[in-house]
């Protein structure tokens, strides 16, 4: 040791470096990581907020249909493969029945209502589609682009209005999140990926399969992710090389998912070829269903090609897609060196995000209520735009500190602006839309809405409310039956109904309903004329109606319905519902 210098100053202690631990200590209070505790605060407050407020989400229309299909998928398995209900029931064969099979498990297990269940296992994993968006920008950005990227896959009402009730597209989805974080790990160590990534990566391949066939485009991106990692300066030979280790060592990833799939996927074991088969089929779906785009009226099959692309730029906040478009543009400039491995992460997170995208519009598939069935590219978006916002405010502190300051104000007040309109939308939050098509006033009867009256229950406490104060206390109590035509279905009716004089219709014809509620999605509350006594309402926007018909149909209010109470209606087609998928 030097004379003068400490002890403490010295580099080494016993043949022991201290510089690790000294850089982990720095690293330990630097402002970065102040960003890693705020982004672990977030989704702890997302947690304790969807617990909260779960119960203010109606069940959706294919939620008791597909509750079925898990049960039958359960009853498969159990009869020794005997019962075989499960492959004519509807056209559900051609899903996985993952998360209702897990659903109805829990529900062994948790003593609660089994739809608030549902609600609650797709919530958290709406939230674990956010964590795992986070987890990428943070992979490829640092702790700020983490951050930046939670709020901005929260603050999209496409994804946080959905994740409560959407029990097909937000597990999906955030499957597909989940293994897009551990494809760009296994991406950094090709050829030789650690085992503990390709099971994991094989884990969520396989969750994402065993709920929809799109699953199967993780293993085209594994395949490109091969390609954009290879060696292309080294010989044709090395480059080979390459690939065949990369294949080889990530195999076993392909047959833990092809398991988890079969497993919630009965269909899929039938023959090796049927997932292929499965994702085929919906690009020929054709169904007698409508969707509003730009104000007009499509069939499903015939949208046009910009429909996807269109409501994905309508309903992303703008903050969003300048941050994922700052990213995408950084491909262009950033020069090979020692960031290209940065560069090959982003060029592989893009793909996720425009690959399936580029599909529909080339393929030009059929499509309806709105991007619904692209969820799943939300996440990656999102990890992009966390990556490319923080990259923006990297640029800026390179000029001005106060730029800086300016910067992260105004992208701050950019997300409590979009949170706050989630806010005033709640529980409603799916009917987000963007300043492009100025908002929900905008995109009211022009674009799709509530297309699965999510709305109902608010519209039939309104009714309620509004018999409560016409009728004496004691006719409350009457044998007094109202007919309620529902332009929806009758599972979430029965369930938000508290007065015993409202009854799902139940008349002869679907027009000799006393009342009539309807969502204004597709002009539904066209269908039966009537005094509006009560609608529901967001920024001024109607979206659902309540009608008094008893002055049309002229029908006295005292009205036995014990001899049809439990009929079907026989009116019109009174959902305009997607058909279970």
């Amino acid at each position: 040791m030097k004379i003068g210098e400490r002890p403490g100053n010295d580099r080494t202690s016993r043949g022991i470096s201290l510089e690790p631990l000294a850089r982990s200590a720095r690293r330990a209070i630097a402002p970065s990581n102040i960003d890693d505790v705020l982004h672990l605060a977030f989704l702890v407050a997302l947690v304790f907020i969807a617990f909260h407020t779960v119960t203010d989400y109606a069940i959706s229309n294919d939620e008791s249909v597909q509750h079925r299909y898990g049960e039958l998928i359960i009853a498969y398995y159990q009869s020794g493969f005997r019962l075989r209900d499960v492959f004519t029931f509807e056209n559900l064969y051609l899903y996985g029945g993952l998360f209702d099979v897990l659903a109805i498990s829990l529900g062994h297990i948790v003593p609660i209502d089994v739809f608030e269940l549902r609600h609650i296992l797709c919530a958290m994993m709406g939230i674990a589609g956010i964590a795992a968006a986070g987890a990428t920008a943070r992979l490829i950005g640092g702790p700020r682009a983490g951050l930046v990227a939670v709020a901005a896959l929260t603050c999209c009402g496409a994804w946080y209005g959905t994740m409560f009730n959407h029990t097909k597209d937000i597990p999906f989805a955030a499957a597909m999140a989940g293994a897009t974080l551990l494809l760009v790990r296994l991406a950094r160590q090709l050829p030789s990926p650690r085992p503990f990534d390709v099971a994991a990566f094989g884990c969520l391949a396989g969750a994402a399969l065993g709920v929809r066939s799109y699953g199967l485009l993780l293993f085209v991106y594994l395949g490109l992710a091969i390609a954009i990692n290879s060696p292309w300066s080294e010989s044709w030979r090395e480059r080979l090389r390459f690939a065949a280790a990369s294949v080889w060592r990530t195999c076993p990833a392909l047959a833990i998912a092809y398991l988890l799939m079969v497993l919630a996927w009965p269909w899929a074991a039938l023959s090796p070829l049927n997932p292929i088969r499965g994702l085929f089929a919906f690009s020929e779906f054709h169904y007698a269903i409508r969707t509003l785009f730009a104000g007009r009226v499509y069939e499903m099959a015939d949208v046009p090609r910009i429909y996807v692309p269109g409501y994905l730029f309508f309903r992303v906040p703008l903050v969003t897609q300048i941050g994922a478009g700052l990213a995408l543009m950084s491909l262009g400039w950033r020069p090979a060196g020692p960031g290209s491995q940065r560069r090959r992460d982003l060029a592989l997170l893009s793909i996720t995000l425009l690959f399936p995208i580029l599909c529909q519009v080339l393929v030009h598939g059929p499509a309806f209520s709105g991007m619904r069935h692209f969820l799943f590219v939300l996440p990656p978006l999102a990890a992009l735009a966390g990556v490319g916002l923080s990259d923006l405010l990297d640029a800026i502190a390179l000029r001005s500190r106060h730029l800086t300051s300016a910067a992260v104000t105004i992208l701050c007040v950019s997300f409590l602006w979009d949170g706050s309109m989630l806010a005033r939308l709640h529980p409603y939050e799916s009917l987000s839309y963007n300043a492009l098509v100025g908002g929900l006033p905008g995109a009211f009867r022009r674009y799709d809405l509530d297309y699965w009256f999510n709305s109902m229950p608010e519209a039939i406490h309104k009714l309620e409310a509004l018999l409560r104060e016409e009728t004496a206390a004691d006719a409350v109590k009457s044998t007094n039956i109202y007919s309620v035509a529902v332009c929806g279905e009758r599972l979430p009716f029965d369930r938000s109904v508290t007065l015993p004089q409202l009854r799902w219709d139940f008349r002869s014809e679907w027009d000799e309903s006393e009342f009539f509620i309807a969502p204004t999605q597709m002009n539904c509350d066209h269908d039966l004329d009537g005094k509006v006594v009560a609608s529901v309402e967001r920024f001024g926007v109607p979206i659902a109606y309540v009608k008094d018909r008893r002055a049309i149909v002229k029908r006295p209010v005292s009205d036995s319905a014990s001899p049809l109470a439990g009929l079907e209606p026989t009116g019109k087609n009174i959902a305009q519902a997607v058909p279970f998928d």
